[in-house]
């Protein structure tokens, strides 16, 4: 399943360094720390929502093989009990399967 970015990853784009917390991942915005970072407005918040979604559907293959493949700890498992072969194997089946 593919799925969109989320405002939550927008703001994370355009504040790097704040902690905060967002409820059902839209506003209110809770801000904890900015960390050198300036708090958005809405507007931006939204503008950069827009620039990542059309980032996104532009590579469609990339969404497909980040779905796809295996979980970080999976992929290490595999490369510990089998080797880096059979973890070559294994992600070669999602690159075969989406292409770019």
């Amino acid at each position: 399943m593919n799925r969109e970015p989320t405002y939550h990853e927008a703001i994370m784009a355009l504040c790097p360094n704040a902690e905060f917390v967002t409820y059902d991942n839209k506003a209110p915005i809770t801000w904890h720390n900015m960390n050198g970072d300036s708090v958005p407005t809405e507007d931006q918040i939204q503008a950069k929502l827009t620039e990542l979604k059309n980032t996104h559907t532009g590579n469609k293959y990339q969404r497909d093989r980040a779905v796809a493949y295996p979980s970080v700890v999976d992929q290490l498992d595999l490369i510990y009990h089998s080797g880096i072969d059979a973890w070559k194997t294994k992600i070669k089946e999602t690159k075969d399967k989406y292409p770019k």
